[in-house]
């Protein structure tokens, strides 16, 4: 896999052979990579190191990742109840994938892995949201407590005081 590979080996020398592998033209690279064919000539060359951008944008494009999934960053007890679920949008169906955090960290460390994980999109809490969008390159959108979830708080805490 081209995204293993050019960790072990010079980059140039990785891509030319996953485009020879691939039997695959520069051009169609770029095409699929939505990076202009000079750019990649110029990396092919030797006379330009690619940034950070340019190398995931040619990994995507020759490992491209099913993202079949969503993942929900959120506590122990709320992710135990979608874990293993799934539902459909837009004629396909995504799985749901619970990343576990307790802390402004936590939830940090799970944005970014479920972005490297593959996941389509995040669903966090609304506090966390922009952080997140700043971080990751998917869609992120937030979990609306309705008001069914504020009538149960509001009787636990009455319980708590009493």
């Amino acid at each position: 896999m081209f995204s293993h590979r050019v960790f072990t080996t010079d980059f140039r020398t990785a891509l030319e052979e996953e485009l020879e592998r691939k039997d695959m033209s520069i051009k169609e690279l770029a095409e699929r990579a939505g990076i202009p064919a000079a750019t990649l000539y110029k990396i092919t060359s030797g006379e330009r190191d690619p940034r950070f951008s340019t190398v995931k944008a040619i990994a995507d494009a020759l490992d491209p990742r099913e993202r079949d999934f969503v993942a929900v960053i959120g506590v122990k007890f709320l992710l135990d109840e979608l874990q293993g679920t799934s539902e459909t949008a837009g004629g396909k169906t995504y799985r749901i994938r619970g990343y576990t955090a307790n802390t402004m960290e936590e939830c940090i460390i799970a944005a970014v892995r479920a972005e490297k994980d593959g996941a389509a999109g995040i669903i966090c809490a609304p506090i966390l949201s922009t952080l997140v969008e700043r971080i990751v390159d998917i869609p992120v959108t937030i979990i609306k407590p309705n008001p069914e979830s504020y009538v149960g708080a509001f009787e636990s805490i009455v319980r708590m005081i009493e």
